[in-house]
C-alpha cells in the first residue's frame, strides 16, 4: 500500500505532467525505457506566501529543514530546502514582505495558481547540452542560457514557461551536478527565476 508521502508526491508530479509539455514528453520517454521520471527528480519547488506554513504538510510526512544550507537569501525573495532520504529535495520559496519583495515574481504566481502545486521540477541530467538538444528536437524551447559554467559544481536551465490563464505557470528545469554538490547557489537560482520574467 502506498504511504501518504508517496501518494502526495505522485499526485503533485502527475498534475505537473498534465500541465507541462516538456516534462510530460520526458516522462513518457523515460517510462517507455522502464526508468520513470521520479527517480531522476533532483528537487521540486513550491512557491508560497509563507514558507514555514507551507512546509508543515511535508514536515508532517518526514521532510526535515536542511540547516546545513540554511535560509537562501536573494534580492527580493528567499527560500528554504527540506530533505527526506529517498525523496527529491523540496525547495520552498516566497517573496520578502514589504518593499524588499515588491519586484519578486512569486506573489503574482501564487495569486494566479495557489501554492498546492509545483512551480517546477528539476531533472538531473548527465550532459545538459545534450538534454537541451534532445528536448529542442522535440519542439521545446528554453528560457535564457545555461546558468553555470562547464565543469562547475552546478549547471541549470529552465524551459520556456507553460502558460495558464494568460499567466506564466510551470517550467521544467534541467540540472547537471558535479563533485558531489547537492546544494543550491543563490546567484544561479536568482538568474533562473528571472529567466521566466514576462514584462
Amino acid at each position: 500500500m502506498m504511504n501518504e508521502l508517496d501518494a502526495l508526491l505522485d499526485d503533485y508530479i502527475s498534475r505537473f505532467l498534465e500541465e507541462n509539455r516538456a516534462a510530460n514528453d520526458l516522462g513518457s520517454l523515460l517510462a517507455a525505457a522502464g526508468v520513470g521520471l521520479r527517480p531522476l527528480i533532483d528537487h521540486c519547488t513550491v512557491r508560497t506566501l509563507d514558507v514555514d506554513r507551507r512546509a508543515r504538510q511535508f514536515t508532517a510526512l518526514g521532510y526535515l529543514y536542511d540547516s546545513n544550507i540554511g535560509v537562501l537569501e536573494f534580492d527580493s525573495w528567499w527560500a528554504k530546502v527540506y530533505r527526506k532520504p529517498g525523496y527529491p529535495a523540496l525547495f520552498i520559496d516566497q517573496a520578502y514582505t514589504g518593499e524588499r519583495g515588491q519586484s519578486s515574481l512569486i506573489p503574482d504566481w501564487v495569486s494566479a495558481h495557489g501554492d498546492e502545486c509545483f512551480h517546477h521540477i528539476a531533472v538531473q541530467v548527465e550532459n545538459i547540452e545534450h538534454a537541451i538538444e534532445s528536448l529542442e528536437g522535440r519542439g521545446h524551447a528554453f528560457a535564457g542560457a545555461i546558468v553555470g559554467d562547464p565543469g562547475t559544481d552546478l549547471r541549470q536551465i529552465f524551459t520556456q514557461p507553460e502558460m495558464k490563464n494568460n499567466a506564466v505557470f510551470t517550467v521544467l528545469e534541467l540540472i547537471e551536478r558535479h563533485n558531489g554538490y547537492s546544494g543550491f547557489l543563490p546567484p544561479q537560482a536568482d538568474g533562473l527565476m528571472e529567466s521566466t520574467r514576462r514584462n
